[in-house]
């Protein structure tokens, strides 16, 4: 079954120095674009990650440090790959936790704007674990009936997501080949952030999720404790964390200072 799509959606996958999304980069990216169309454009590089690639890393991979010293950085690719993702929606295998955050920091490293306003991400490995908990090898066996050859390839990888996904939408009825019901279906719960230091409540609210604050409102906390958005700005916190806090605390203080201006202006109605 094909995707039905009102706009194009990426699918891609990262291979990195390590699992750490603050600390560790892209050492592969392959991306699948595919349009409402059907048509479809792909896109495989190799990084520089500017650090040395763990050899427990390698093993999984296959991509050493001597296979990409000569290879470009991602700020050389960040204006590329940004422009080739531009109004798309996303969709991997354990993308919601690891790849869009980890390329949300190579991004933002590189000065290049991201987030996920006006776009939605599916998270192929969500479906196949809430319907048959296994793991991508497994699942294109499962759905595709071939064996995943090149495993931890970003660019095979990749193409075994997209195969997998049009597959699960072939297998289970309750399945609504539609982007948005995707998106939802395969979301945990939701974050405001990708590494989740800061989600929604029932209400819409964002809490945080750590530290002597966990499950306060997020405007709360601003407000009675500045210092702690400083400690969190200067400490070991993924850029886009620290991104989303500065959203946060901007919209809340304009929020304070409109509605300081609305008592202001009552009270002065008020006396005339």
């Amino acid at each position: 079954m094909e995707l039905k799509l009102t706009k194009p959606i990426i699918f891609f996958d990262l291979e990195t120095t390590g699992i750490n999304i603050a600390k560790d980069r892209i050492v592969e990216i392959s991306i699948l674009k595919v349009f409402p169309n059907g048509n479809k454009e792909s896109k495989t590089w190799l990084v520089n990650p500017e650090m040395e690639i763990p050899k427990e890393s390698s093993d999984i991979h296959g991509i050493t440090n001597e296979k990409v010293v000569t290879e470009p950085t991602f700020k050389e690719l960040a204006g590329e790959v940004s422009k080739m993702i531009a109004g798309c929606d996303l969709a991997g295998f354990n993308s919601n936790r690891f790849d869009i955050p980890l390329l949300a920091e190579e991004m933002l490293r590189a000065n290049v704007n991201f987030d996920m306003e006006n776009r939605v991400a599916i998270d192929v490995q969500v479906i196949f674990h809430k319907k048959e908990e296994r793991t991508l090898s497994a699942g294109y066996k499962f759905y595709c009936g071939k064996d995943l050859e090149n495993a931890h390839s970003a660019e095979a990888d990749t193409i075994a997501t997209y195969e997998i996904l049009k597959a699960q939408l072939d297998k289970y009825d309750d399945l609504e080949n539609d982007i948005k019901f995707l998106n939802e279906y395969s979301t945990h719960k939701k974050r405001a952030d990708f590494a989740g230091f800061i989600m929604y409540n029932d209400k819409d609210e964002e809490i945080f999720t750590f530290g002597k604050y966990k499950g306060q409102k997020v405007s709360d906390i601003l407000k009675k404790d500045k210092g702690y958005y400083s400690w969190i700005q200067n400490a070991d916190f993924p850029l886009y964390t620290k991104k989303v806090l500065s959203q946060i605390k901007e919209k809340t203080f304009v929020n304070k200072k409109e509605s300081t201006l609305e008592d202001l202006q009552k009270k002065f109605n008020q006396k005339i």
